[in-house]
C-alpha cells in the first residue's frame, strides 16, 4: 500500500522543531506544531488579566516559536504564505489530534526520561500504523523504544535533521532492530524524493555519522591549534572555502552551533567507550574549552564564544577573537600563508589538496596533520558507523557543508599518500585500506562506483538512476566544448548545454556555445536542457566586457553584443525543439533572462533569481524587460489590473529584487504556474529536465509563434514619472536612480506612444537595447560597474 503524507505533527517547537515544521510546510504538508504549557504567566499576560486556562497562554511557547520561524533570517519558509500550513497548540490540549496525523516527529529536549514520557502519551492517542520518529542527535535510538508496543516499535526510527533544516540537506535515518524494513525504505525514499534530502542510512552508534566525523575533525583542530601557534582566525581562514568548507569554517561554526552542543556530542562519544585509546583522547575537552563552558562563553547564544563583538574607542563594532593563551579577546591580525598563494589559480577545492599538503609553512603542517588524523579515523569507522564509504562522504557534504567528503579528499591526494600522512600524524589506518587503489571510480556508463570493503570489489552507488552527474559523463559524452561552455549527450535524443565560465557569467564564448547547442539539437536531437551543477546557475552577463566597450566608446560593438545576447535568448524561446532551463542557486540578470525564455523551467527550490541590472546602472538588456512587459500584458483585463500589475513588475525590476526561493519566483512572475516546476532535491534536477524535454518531444512539440504585446504608452508612463519625481523629492533615490527608473518605465510601456498599442517583441527588444546603450554612456553607470568589478578602484581614463 502506498503511504501518503498529508499531515505531520511535530512535538517540540524550538529551533529544530520549528525548522522541521517549516520544511514540511514548504513541500505542501499540513503541520501541527505542539509544545508544553508555560509554567508561569508573563507580566504582559498578568496585565491583560489572563490566566493559565486561557488558550493564548497555554499555546504561548509554540506560538512564540512560530512567530520566530516566520521572521527567521535566512528564511526557513520558501514563501511567507506557506506559514498558513502550520497550526500550533500544546501537549495537554491537542495531543489527541495525532489520531488524524500521518507522521509524528518528536523534537523535545535531549533527555531520555522526558522523551519516554512523551512516547507514553503518544501511545494513548496514536492510531496503529502511524509513523513515529525522533530527531535526537545523541541518545541511542534503541533506548527510546524500551517499553513501547510492538506496533510503535515497528514504525519507529530516528530521523536526524540538521540545522537549519531548509538549507542543510542531510537526513540520517537510524532504524532499530525492530523497525519494519519497508518503513526504513519509506523514510529513505520520502526524505530524498519529497523533502529533497540526502538520506543516509546510519547505524545506531554514538552521534551517528556526520556528527561523529565532524566533531572528531573539529576536536582534533582544537587540540592542534596551540601546538602550531595559530590563532582562531588563522584556523578559520585555513579551514573555510579554501578547502571547500563553509565560510563559518571551524570556530565560527562552533559559535553558531553552540559550544555546549559540541561538548555534549564529544562527551557522549567518550562516555560510550566505543573509541580506541588514540581517538578517545581527541574527544577530551582541552582546558580552554572547559574554561569557556564554565564561563558560559557558548557562542552566538551567549553573545561570546571563540569570537565576540566589541565596540572600539570610536564606538564602532569589531569582531575580536579569543586568545587561547590569555583567554582574553583581541583584534585578530591578518596572517599570510605562502602555501595558500600557490592555490590561487586552482578553481576546484578538491584539486587544491595536493598543493596544500606540500607547502613548507604552518598552513601546510596543519593540513598534513589534520588530514592524516581524519583519514585514519574514517578508515576505522568502516564498518562501525557505516559499511560503505560513500555514506560517510554523503553525510559530511550534506550535514556539514563540506564540498568533498573525507574519502573523496583521500582519493585526491592519493591513497598511499594519505596513509603516509596518517602515520606522520601519529595514527595507523585500518588494514582494509592498504590494498585499495582508490575509493571511487566512474564506470563506462558514467556512474560512480565505490570500493566495498566487505566484497573487496567496486560496487554501484545505489539511487543513481534518479539523477545525472555531469562530472561523470564529460569524458565519454561531451560532443563539443570551448573555454566557457560544453555540450553533453544525455541520451534518448536529449543534449545538455553547460555553462562553465568563471562564476558562470554569460560572455561571448557562452553565447557561441548556446547557439551551437541549439543548432545541434535542431539538426540531430529531440530536445535541449540548459543546466549545470556548479554552485550557481549564472551570475549574469560579463560585466567586464560591457565596461571595456563602454569606456572605449565602442558603441557599435556593444550594440552588436547586446543584439547577439537578445537574439540568443529569442532562439531559446523560438527554437524548433523544446528547451528546458534548470536554474539553481544564484540566477541573476542574464541567467534570469535565459530562464524566462525557456519552454519550461525545472528550478531547484533553492533558486535565488531576479533581474538585478539596475544595481549597476542599466536595465535588463537581454530580453528581460521585454519579457516582463509581455507577461504583464496578458493580465490587462481592467484599468486597475493594468496599472497594479505593471507597477508591481516595474518595482521588482527597479529595485533589483531577487526571489529567495523558486516558489517566491512564482509570485514575482519569473516562473509561471502553468508550465514551470520546482524540484526540492537539486540532485534530480538535470534528470527531471531531461525527462520533461523528452516528454514534450514525444507529445509532438511545435515551434512557438512569436507573440504580440499590448503596451500602454504615455498614460502609464505618466504614472511612473510622477512616482519617481516624488521619490526624488523625498530623497529616497538619487538623480541617477531616477534616470534609470524613468528609462525602465519607458520600455515597459512601449515608449512615447499616444495610446495603448499592440507591438512586436522585436519592437520592445530594440527599445530595450537602445535604452541599455544610453545608460552605458552615463558616467555614474560606469562607476557602478567598475565598483562591482574592482571593489572601488578608480576608473581608467
Amino acid at each position: 500500500m502506498k503511504r501518503r503524507i498529508k499531515h505531520v505533527t511535530v512535538l517540540g517547537s524550538g529551533i529544530m522543531g520549528s525548522g522541521i515544521a517549516a520544511h514540511f510546510a514548504n513541500i505542501g504538508v499540513q503541520v501541527l506544531l505542539l509544545d508544553i504549557i508555560p509554567f508561569e504567566l508573563t507580566e504582559a499576560e498578568l496585565k491583560k488579566g489572563l490566566t493559565k486556562d486561557d488558550k493564548i497562554v497555554r499555546n504561548r511557547i509554540a506560538t512564540e516559536n512560530f512567530v520566530k520561524l516566520q521572521k527567521s533570517s535566512p528564511a526557513l519558509l520558501y514563501s511567507p504564505k506557506f506559514a498558513e500550513r502550520i497550526t500550533v497548540g500544546n501537549f495537554d490540549d491537542d495531543l489527541e489530534k495525532i489520531k488524524k496525523t500521518d507522521w509524528i516527529i518528536e523534537v523535545v529536549v535531549e533527555r531520555l526520561d522526558i522523551k519516554k514520557s512523551v512516547y507514553e502519551k503518544i501511545e494513548q492517542h496514536r492510531k496503529p500504523g502511524t509513523l513515529v520518529s525522533s530527531n535526537t542527535s545523541g541518545i541511542p535510538i534503541h533506548f527510546l523504544i524500551e517499553g513501547r508496543s510492538e506496533d510503535f516499535k515497528k514504525y519507529f526510527a530516528g530521523t536526524h535533521f540538521f540545522n537549519p533544516v531548509r538549507y542543510l540537506p542531510l537526513l540520517e535515518v537510524i532504524p532499530t532492530p525492530e523497525t519494519d524494513p519497508e518503513i526504513i525504505k519509506f523514510y529513505m525514499e520520502y526524505g530524498a524524493k519529497f523533502l529533497g534530502k540526502t538520506t543516509v542510512l546510519a547505524k545506531d552508534t554514538p552521534a551517528f555519522i556526520a556528527n561523529r566525523i565532524g566533531v572528531f575533525s573539529m576536536m582534533n583542530l582544537l587540540h592542534e591549534i596551540k601546538g602550531l601557534g595559530l590563532s582562531v582566525s588563522d584556523i578559520d581562514k585555513l579551514t573555510g572555502p579554501i578547502i571547500g568548507r563553509p565560510k563559518s569554517a571551524t570556530f565560527r561554526t562552533a559559535d553558531v552551533v553552540g559550544l555546549d552542543t559540541l561538548v555534549m556530542v564529544a562527551n557522549g562519544v567518550r562516555e560510550s567507550n566505543m573509541e580506541a585509546t588514540e581517538y578517545y583522547d581527541v574527544f577530551k575537552l582541552p582546558d580552554y574549552v572547559q574554561q569557556m563552558v564554565e564561563n558560559k562563553w557558548l557562542g552566538s547564544k551567549s553573545q561570546q564564544g571563540f569570537y565576540k563583538k566589541i565596540k572600539n574607542a570610536e564606538g564602532k563594532s569589531e569582531i575580536h577573537g579569543l586568545n587561547l593563551d590569555t583567554m582574553e579577546y583581541e583584534l585578530q591580525g591578518k596572517s599570510e600563508f605562502p602555501t595558500l598563494e600557490l592555490t590561487k589559480n586552482i578553481d576546484k577545492p578538491i584539486d587544491r589538496f595536493k598543493v596544500l599538503i606540500g607547502g613548507k609553512d604552518k598552513a601546510a603542517e596543519l593540513y598534513r596533520k589534520s588530514l592524516g588524523a581524519l583519514f585514519a579515523y574514517v578508515s576505522h569507522k568502516v564498518p562501525e558507523i557505516s559499511d560503505e564509504v560513500y555514506k560517510i562522504d554523503d553525510a559530511m557534504r550534506a550535514g556539514f557543508g563540506w564540498e568533498n567528503g573525507p574519502f573523496e579528499i583521500w582519493d585526491a591526494v592519493g591513497v598511499q599518500k594519505g596513509i603516509e600522512l596518517a602515520k606522520e600524524a601519529g595514527y595507523e589506518v585500518s588494514d582494509w585500506v592498504r590494498n585499495v587503489e582508490s575509493f571511487y571510480k566512474v564506470n563506462e556508463e558514467g556512474q560512480s562506483i565505490y570500493f566495498d570493503k566487505n566484497s573487496g570489489n567496486y560496487t554501484n552507488i545505489p539511487g543513481q538512476e534518479d539523477f545525472i552527474i555531469l562530472d561523470n559523463i564529460r569524458k565519454n559524452k561531451t560532443l563539443w566544448s570551448n573555454s566557457g561552455s560544453a555540450i553533453q549527450d544525455l541520451g534518448d535524443g536529449i543534449i545538455n548545454f553547460e555553462i562553465r565560465s568563471k562564476m558562470n557569467s554569460l560572455g561571448g564564448e557562452v553565447l557561441d556555445g548556446l547557439n551551437r547547442a541549439i543548432d545541434l539539437a535542431e539538426k540531430d536531437y529531440d530536445g535541449l536542457v540548459i543546466g549545470n551543477q556548479g554552485a550557481n546557475f549564472s551570475v549574469g552577463a560579463n560585466l567586464a566586457m560591457i565596461l571595456m566597450m563602454a569606456i572605449d566608446q565602442d558603441w557599435d560593438d556593444l550594440n552588436m553584443a547586446i543584439a547577439y545576447f537578445q537574439k540568443s535568448m529569442m532562439r531559446v524561446r523560438y527554437s524548433s525543439v523544446p528547451v528546458i532551463v534548470a536554474p539553481h542557486g544564484m540566477t541573476l540578470g542574464g541567467g534570469c533572462e535565459m530562464t524566462m525564455h525557456a519552454d519550461r523551467v525545472v528550478a531547484a527550490a533553492e533558486t535565488y533569481i531576479g533581474l538585478v541590472e539596475t544595481g549597476v546602472g542599466v536595465i535588463p538588456g537581454g530580453g528581460g524587460t521585454k519579457e516582463m512587459a509581455l507577461r504583464v500584458s496578458r493580465e490587462f483585463h481592467s484599468d486597475d489590473v493594468k496599472n497594479n500589475r505593471l507597477r508591481d513588475m516595474f518595482m521588482n525590476i527597479a529595485m533589483g529584487k531577487v526571489a529567495t526561493s523558486a516558489y517566491e519566483a512564482y509570485d514575482m512572475g519569473i516562473l509561471e504556474d502553468h508550465k514551470d516546476i520546482v524540484v526540492v532535491n537539486k540532485n534530480r534536477q538535470i534528470k527531471t529536465a531531461k525527462m520533461l524535454a523528452l516528454s514534450l518531444a514525444e507529445h509532438g512539440y511545435t515551434q512557438p509563434i512569436e507573440q504580440k504585446v499590448k503596451v500602454l504608452g504615455r498614460d502609464a508612463l505618466g504614472m511612473f514619472l510622477v512616482g519617481t519625481d516624488q521619490m526624488l523629492t523625498g530623497k529616497y533615490i538619487s538623480e541617477h536612480d531616477k534616470l534609470i527608473a524613468d528609462k525602465l518605465a519607458n520600455v515597459l510601456v512601449g515608449g512615447n506612444l499616444s495610446e495603448p498599442t499592440v507591438v512586436t517583441e522585436q519592437y520592445l527588444l530594440n527599445l530595450e537595447r537602445e535604452t541599455f546603450l544610453q545608460l552605458c554612456g552615463e558616467r555614474k553607470t560606469l562607476e557602478r560597474i567598475q565598483f562591482m568589478l574592482t571593489k572601488g578602484k578608480p576608473l581608467r581614463n
